[in-house]
């Protein structure tokens, strides 16, 4: 899946929603929020940047997620949004990330939010600075491990199972309204051959993986 840095920027741009359009669609919630979807290339293979949040937090203990949040009064654009989230969850500069584009924005369930995600490309080496309070690790995912790693998995969501699209790459689960980002993009990406498995979502090994750490029914999310 060797790529150079120019024909994924171009690339990207072609298949990604523009962001000041994106921004325009509208997606049931009662609070705009954005994430940013870090994406680099490091080996001439694509990398994705995720926080996993401390097991203590009140909501989504232990999530796996893009660094984002909701937004502020002041910000006039999303995007600003997810920049300044990413800089405060994993020391990410907004000077350090070029937008490329959109995702389709998503809502959470149970939280109420509408989640409008933006793609920013950065540079493959950096030291994160995770926030103390929040993020108890920044993952850096290869597309490829993601794209091997899905499956539609059985859950426990309130103490009732749901069988829903998941990622698992390692012990590290990502389900909810990321999973969904996830898969819009890796969509995108198949459509320029940067998958390197166009078909990803036909996969589908079942039930729970060995040593993953699934959401029971204590956990708070709906996403």
């Amino acid at each position: 899946m060797a790529v150079s840095l120019d024909a994924l920027r171009e690339g990207l741009s072609r298949v990604l929603l523009a962001a000041d359009e994106a921004v325009k669609l509208e997606v049931p919630g009662r609070t705009d929020a954005a994430v940013l979807v870090p994406i680099y290339l490091h080996g001439g293979e694509l990398q994705l940047v995720f926080t996993k949040r401390r097991d203590d937090m009140r909501r989504h203990p232990g999530e796996i997620s893009f660094p984002g949040g909701r937004r502020e009064e002041h910000e006039r654009d999303l995007w600003a949004t997810a920049l300044r989230e990413a800089e405060e969850e994993i020391g990410l500069p907004a000077s350090a990330v070029t937008i490329i584009g959109a995702l389709q924005p998503t809502p959470t369930i149970a939280t109420g939010y509408a989640v409008y995600p933006f793609v920013g490309m950065i540079k493959s080496t950096r030291d994160w600075v995770p926030s103390a309070g929040e993020v108890a690790e920044v993952l850096e995912l290869a597309v490829p491990a993601l794209v091997e790693g899905y499956g539609r998995r059985r859950l426990l969501r309130r103490g009732l199972p749901i069988r829903t699209d998941t990622y698992l790459v390692g012990n590290d689960l990502i389900w909810g309204a990321t999973a969904r980002i996830v898969a819009d993009l890796l969509d995108r990406l198949a459509a320029l051959g940067l998958t390197g498995d166009p078909d990803h979502l036909a996969k589908d090994p079942g039930s729970q993986a060995p040593g993953a750490r699934l959401p029971t029914s204590s956990s708070r999310s709906g996403r």
